[in-house]
């Protein structure tokens, strides 16, 4: 622990009569001016000061912070805990074990490799809809959940058991984002530290902010809460976990106003959808927004996360809330010890924390959203962004459908599974799933859900019998509430029973349409859609049937499977007629919001939360009835499928191997825009002829056990061949094909990248990717980086990065590079066949990064073209990662010198 107190910050706090040492941000001027987040920030520098990572110039230059210039000093951020989802949770444990035995072999000691942080898993990425709309679904979904990944969870357990300060959730609690808001965020955190008295060595307990990095992006969520945090990658998460901070650049923060009061009609998740496109256009990527001023205390706490959950689909960093008395509440119904609360209520005021409603900080930019105006909306169909008023929403279908499909309809007859004889077309709800920790950790949304499908059946309405309905929630508290609210009858009579308490659909786990349907879709080639109350609505991420996908609230979600197609007009079309055949509207069965409300306070209680989380890290029988190894090193099994050692430290040496120009390298893949992590990283169901696919089969996989790529993200053999494989990727090395093929320039064949990367790697090619803008935008996705760098792909050159894919790159030892400013691949006449080089990489081994190096194209006439790419390795820590070949080598490097 450091003993560094450069501006005599220390300080001790006395709480009913408790002593917590603490670190007064009071100590440094210029300090009290600072927007909440930055308090945060500036508090982690003090506490963690020790001369060499972080030094009195870092604190200083906080209290010095410049709201207008543009960020260029570098900071080491110390997350107090990682939290994390078992799809990107495992391989960071996969390689922590894979880590204990390099540090073995290179001489140190194994149990060096330990969580330095707490780190928590929550298992919620697995569960999949194959039952829905029986009471029978949930026990069905868990036991095919335990089928399909009980190597995965084995594998986690024996985690829990070795790696000290590393617990798991099991599954069937509820979604990370949500458990962590409700039980894992401490807001203020303690802990015991060793300090040098007067009467000797002693222990004292510190106090300080909660903070925390997770793997998954919706992280933030944890901001409505007062706790700054964001997502991070896989691979910055298992560095953080190791005791290395987190580099960053003391960021812009936009200061956004709320004012206002919801209409009735509109709810939280149309405030979100509002809130997202004000700021994807306004510009918030690498920047923390922070909302203020006197609207702030009417927001309840649920909105607050809502908001801040979506901070990903904004592009900012984080989106905040300041500490009050609704934080407060919170804690206290949610379960929180009377002294954590006050705690938390007399550290933050000490620390000129608390919410003060008429003091403005300053901030570099404003926006400001009269909560009034907000009117229903949904998003899409394939960005969340993309928002459209729910009046509009027709129109908007009719001039989106064009792009799906080849007519305007395609009246398909189909005989479903009962019986019942029907017909599908273009637009057709075949997917509405309430589901994603979004929406369904927010009673406001979840509760109107419930009456407005009371109001339905009332009504004599039924879902559409093409649709397939399901209700996945963030915990086991909204079944309670649903429970004790009478609601759960009315949802089961539209087919929204309970699936399953994970992400579910929102991640891609919405499971198979019904055979008939499916089939129906693909022979005509049906442009279908699926409604969902979740935040990520990319290509080919909810079902690789459907097409066009668009974010509702939970009560529009039901509505659409009432209307059972996008091209609809709620306000002049009924959704069907009553017992006495009159017509009826959404508006007809649309609940007031003084009954949601009435609803949400005669039925929501403390004892819910305190009941559901009283023994959350123990989990059900199948969970405790798991065969768990032993052992401080793992014992891999080499026929595993699911969990293999990590081939990242392989041959690796102390000694750093010097950083190269690139020659000789071909283009895997040339990419437009908005190249999401979604089209890069492995996702979603495999397909029995693909890669991977193939590989399961070759390995005695059965085609019903191959599962989803999230599931087997402890495999690299698989992950590999899933990388650049989705299904809407469009690489225009190759003419009017969509999918994970390229173009094989050695040979003028199509391929799949996958083989083609084989192809290059025999040859001894080194290769590139070329991309647009906002490459690598969508969810900290660990495997896109490490997916590319084991394709064999030495840089990315692309118009612009979203943060954490660029960091990730860097972490495995890909450098990224952006095409000069005002170029693309386009307009400096690239096609993707040229034959590059890169020079001026070698200047890392100096210890200097450069500004830009020089890419020479040279074409197959002999044509050449020249241009300066920016090298965005952004901060000194980054090259320090990427000089050792990745951030995992740099710590491993470091770990076995502090154990030998």
């Amino acid at each position: 622990m450091t003993s560094l107190d450069t501006f005599a910050s220390r300080d001790t706090l006395t709480v009913d009569g408790r002593d917590y040492e603490i670190y007064r941000l009071q100590a440094v001027p210029g300090l009290e001016r600072l927007p909440y987040s930055l308090k945060v920030l500036a508090e982690n520098l003090l506490r963690t000061e020790d001369g060499a990572n972080v030094t009195a110039a870092h604190i200083q230059a906080l209290a010095d912070w410049d709201p207008q210039a543009e960020p260029d000093t570098e900071i080491q951020f110390t997350p107090a805990r990682v939290v994390m989802q078992d799809f990107t949770g495992v391989p960071c444990i996969v390689d922590l074990a894979t880590m204990r035995e390099a540090v073995a072999e290179l001489g140190g000691d194994p149990q060096a490799i330990n969580p330095l942080a707490p780190a928590e898993m929550v298992i919620d990425h697995s569960v999949q809809i194959d039952s829905f709309g029986l009471s029978s679904s949930l026990e069905t979904n868990k036991e095919r959940e335990y089928e399909r990944n009980a190597e995965r969870y084995q594998f986690l357990r024996w985690g829990q058991g070795a790696l000290n300060g590393f617990r798991v959730v099991p599954p069937g609690t509820g979604i990370v984002h949500q458990v962590n808001i409700e039980y894992l965020a401490r807001t203020v955190f303690t802990r015991e530290v060793q300090r040098t008295t007067a009467q000797g060595e002693q222990l004292v307990t510190q106090a300080y902010p909660d903070t925390c990095v997770g793997t998954d992006s919706h992280t933030t969520m944890v901001n409505g809460l007062g706790v700054l945090g964001w997502g991070v990658g896989g691979i910055e998460a298992e560095a953080a976990m190791l005791g290395q901070p987190v580099s960053m650049l003391i960021p812009r923060v936009v200061g956004f106003r709320l004012t206002g009061e919801i209409p009735a009609g509109a709810t939280a998740t149309d405030v979100v959808l509002t809130i997202t496109q004000m700021l994807r256009q306004h510009g918030v990527v690498g920047k923390f927004v922070e909302f203020y001023g006197q609207g702030v205390s009417a927001v309840p706490l649920a909105n607050r996360a809502t908001i801040g959950n979506m901070s990903p689909e904004f592009g900012s960093t984080a989106a905040i809330f300041p500490i009050d008395e609704v934080t407060l509440d919170y804690l206290r119904l949610t379960g929180r010890s009377e002294e954590s609360v006050r705690l938390v209520e007399e550290y933050t005021k000490a620390q000129g924390l608390w919410h003060d409603p008429d003091k403005e900080p300053v901030f570099s930019e404003y926006l400001e959203l009269d909560l009034s105006t907000v009117v229903p909306s949904i998003a899409g169909p394939k960005r969340p962004q993309d928002r459209i008023e729910l009046s509009r929403s027709q129109e908007a279908f009719a001039q989106a459908l064009p792009g799906y499909a080849a007519e305007t309809s395609r009246s398909t007859p189909v005989t479903l599974a009962d019986g019942t004889r029907t017909e599908l077309d273009h637009g057709h709800v075949v997917i509405a799933s309430i589901t994603s920790c979004t929406n369904t950790s927010n009673p406001s949304v979840m509760v109107a859900a419930g009456l407005l499908a009371r109001n339905a059946v009332a009504k004599g309405l039924k879902s559409k019998p093409w649709v397939k309905t399901s209700t996945a929630p963030g915990s086991q508290v909204v079944t309670d509430y649903y429970e004790k609210a009478g609601l759960w009858p009315a949802l089961n009579e539209l087919g929204f029973n309970l699936v399953g308490y994970g992400c579910a659909t929102c991640i891609g786990n919405s499971g198979p349409l019904p055979a008939e349907v499916s089939a129906a879709v693909n022979e005509a080639d049906l442009a279908v859609v699926s409604v969902l109350s979740g935040n990520r609505n990319f290509e080919g991420r909810i079902n690789p049937d459907v097409k066009m996908n668009y974010l509702a609230s939970p009560p529009l979600v039901i509505a659409y499977a009432l209307a059972g197609t996008m091209d609809f007009d709620f306000a002049r079309q009924p959704l069907g007629q009553d017992q006495e055949g009159r017509d009826v509207f959404l508006a007809d069965i649309w609940p007031d919001p003084a009954q949601v409300q009435a609803v949400i306070d005669a039925t929501i209680d403390r004892e819910m939360y305190t009941r559901d989380y009283a023994d959350v890290f123990a989990g059900d029988e199948r969970w405790r009835g798991l065969d768990t190894p032993q052992g401080d090193v793992f014992a891999w099994d080499e026929d595993s499928t699911y969990v293999r050692k990590a081939p990242f430290f392989e041959g690796l040496t102390m000694e750093l191997t010097p950083v190269s120009d690139i020659t000789g390298a071909r283009v895997l893949a040339l990419l437009g825009d908005s190249v999401t992590t979604d089209h890069i990283s492995p996702a979603g169901a495999i397909k029995p002829d693909s890669p991977a696919g193939r590989y399961l089969a070759e390995h005695g996989v059965e085609r019903k056990d191959f599962n989803s790529y999230g599931s087997r993200r402890g495999n690299h053999e698989v992950m590999i061949r899933g990388t650049f494989a989705n299904i809407r990727l469009r690489n225009r090395l190759l003419d009017g094909v969509e999918g994970g093929y390229t173009r094989n320039l050695l040979t003028g064949q199509q391929e799949t990248i996958f083989d083609a990367s084989r192809a290059y790697a025999a040859a001894g090619v080194p290769l590139l990717v070329l991309g647009g803008k906002e490459y690598g935008s969508g969810s900290s996705r660990d495997w896109a980086a490490k997916g590319t760098a084991l394709l064999g792909v030495k840089a990315v050159v692309a118009e612009s990065f979203e943060r954490i894919h660029r960091s990730n790159l860097i972490g495995m030892g890909v450098v990224p590079l952006q095409f000069p400013a005002g170029h693309s691949a386009s307009s400096l006449g690239l096609d993707g066949t040229e034959t590059y080089s890169v020079t001026g990489l070698t200047a890392l081994n100096a210890g200097t990064t450069p500004a830009t190096v020089k890419v020479t194209a040279t074409k197959a006439d002999g044509g050449v073209v020249e241009f300066d790419a920016v090298v965005r390795i952004d901060t000194p820590g980054e090259a320090d990662y990427f000089r050792n070949g990745g951030i995992l080598q740099y710590v491993l490097r470091n770990l076995v010198r502090g154990s030998r």
